[in-house]
């Protein structure tokens, strides 16, 4: 395999059988690639930070992208997280302002009993805290 051939984003394994591990190619350059660790030896997805370059591709082997073996279940859990942690990392003017906009649009489906006009501050008053909040940022 010639390092011409590789694009960004394509997977390979490694055929070394001290290293069962897939890499994404993450950048290319005139006779080098640049690749991330991307699963471990059992072809799991793992979050390695690995990054090696290789100038050859001798002992690599064309692979499917480590995501692709993950359950339905698996990935709307990753999903959840991700939404989870942004949120609480998001520092309290900003879930302040979610929350407030949240219950206003609620109030205003119906769903909380609010007035129209407590429902329509709310959801500006969400909004306004968001953008205060990226502002101050």
């Amino acid at each position: 395999m010639s390092v011409r051939d590789i694009a960004v984003y394509d997977h390979l394994r490694s055929t070394d059988p001290d290293d069962d591990a897939v890499y994404r190619v993450v950048g290319t350059d005139t006779g080098t690639v640049t690749l991330l660790r991307v699963s471990d030896d059992d072809g799991r997805r793992a979050h390695t930070g690995e990054v090696v370059t290789r100038e050859t591709l001798d002992s690599f082997e064309p692979a499917e992208n480590p995501d692709g073996n993950r359950s339905v279940g698996t990935r709307l859990r990753s999903v959840a997280d991700a939404a989870y942690w942004a949120f609480r990392t998001s520092g309290p003017l900003i879930i302040a302002g979610v929350l407030l906009a949240v219950v206003g649009t609620l109030g205003n489906v119906g769903l909380v009993a609010l007035p129209p006009l407590a429902g329509n501050g709310l959801l500006f008053a969400g909004f306004g805290c968001i953008v205060l909040a990226i502002v101050l940022d």
